[in-house]
């Protein structure tokens, strides 16, 4: 008992001395972490007064970005060139952007918009069928911007972009008019909307400014990527007796076409020489990248605002494609010398005296049409065989 009480007692002093060394060892780290709350304040005091000196400038956020694509990017024309200028946009910016291809222009296309909508911060349309999709997707998403090619409709966040390809147009015809051995050529169109209207007439302009003569025959085929029907189309108007054909489509199907002829063709979109080299005239190139560029930049900048951007030859926007091998130096030159009267401001391609099919004067000698009359034109130039469906 009693060594057990002695052991007791013990560990009771053992104990009692434990709790004032734990308590003395609670009392230093009560002190430490009060040092540690008293010295905290100087601390981050000393931090925030040397904040200012290691400040650096943000990067901008980069945004996500999607495109939404007519055709395939390998179509060798209209969405491989908006492709390219994807890809341009990437390098520059660093930013890996998504695309949709084969987007049909009806209510799929809304669809597909919206749900790209919702996970990208800007969203790029393609093509004319898609303007008034885009549209009402943008109405729902007001966060995101939308970029619509080639269409007229804005609205706060919305805004379209394009392009006087119709300079291009007018080069190629003066290429066209000098190459041709009967005075007929010929014209496939995708679909009789002023965007093709315009590239039309202005070919037609541009062949007739050297050479009087020419007739230009037109064939609809009411689709932007339909390589068989582009080749009928094309083979219709060589039978009818057109030696120089020109596209406004997005596959090389007609130059193809001519090429199996022994006549010479323009495509659209991209230079399309590799097709048919020694058959191949030149036509208008479309250069996306630095538009894409800028619009991509103007966001992550926050200094973007809905526009109506129109690029042109000046701009570096719209470009001509280099000659086919078989295209005469004189003729080369005379495009030269009109590419470079463009460029100065020298030569506006739709400047009257200009009549329309049925002889009516539509610009008077010495005026021009206006970009808004230009992109509302639903008529076409005399000179022009064919008719603009209803």
């Amino acid at each position: 008992m009693i060594q057990r009480g002695r052991v007791f007692s013990f560990s009771f002093v053992l104990i009692f001395l434990l709790a004032v060394v734990l308590a003395g060892c609670g009392g230093n780290n009560n002190a430490a972490s009060n040092a540690n709350a008293t010295e905290a304040p100087a601390a981050n005091a000393g931090t925030a007064t040397e904040a200012p000196a290691a400040t650096t400038e943000p990067a901008a956020k980069k945004p996500t970005v999607a495109f939404v694509y007519i055709g395939p990017p390998g179509d060798g024309g209209y969405t491989y060139q908006h492709d390219q200028g994807r890809l341009y946009m990437e390098k520059e910016l660093g930013i890996k952007a998504d695309f949709v291809e084969n987007v049909p222009e009806s209510a799929d296309a809304e669809r597909m918009i919206t749900e790209l909508a919702q996970s990208h911060d800007i969203v790029f349309t393609t093509s004319f069928g898609y303007m008034d999709y885009t549209l009402n997707v943008a109405k729902k998403f007001p966060n995101v911007k939308f970029l619509h090619a080639s269409g007229y409709k804005t609205s706060e966040n919305m805004g379209t972009y394009f392009g006087k390809n119709y300079e291009a147009s007018y080069l190629t015809g003066i290429a066209a008019g000098k190459m041709t051995k009967n005075n007929q050529l010929g014209y496939v169109g995708a679909f009789p909307i002023s965007e093709v209207i315009y590239n039309l007439n202005a070919y037609t302009l541009g062949a007739q400014s050297v050479n009087p003569d020419v007739k230009v025959s037109v064939v609809w085929t009411n689709t932007w990527y339909d390589p068989t029907t582009e080749r009928q189309a094309a083979i219709s108007l060589l039978d009818k007796g057109a030696d120089v054909l020109l596209a406004y489509q997005d596959s090389p199907a007609t130059l193809q076409a001519a090429a199996e002829r022994g006549a010479f063709a323009g495509g659209n979109d991209s230079d399309m020489s590799k097709y048919a080299p020694d058959n191949y005239l030149t036509n208008p190139v479309w250069n996306w990248g630095p538009y894409y560029v800028k619009a991509v930049q103007s966001v992550m900048d926050g200094t973007w605002k809905s526009e109506q951007y129109s690029g042109d030859m000046i701009d570096g926007m719209i470009e001509l494609a280099p000659f086919g091998n078989k295209v005469p130096d004189d003729v080369k030159k005379l495009v030269e010398d009109a590419k470079a009267k463009i460029i100065s401001g020298d030569l506006d391609v739709f400047t009257g005296p200009i009549s329309d099919i049925a002889g009516n004067v539509k610009v008077q000698e010495g005026q021009k049409l206006t970009l808004e009359e230009v992109l509302a034109m639903n008529w076409l130039v005399k000179g022009v065989e064919g008719t603009i469906p209803q």
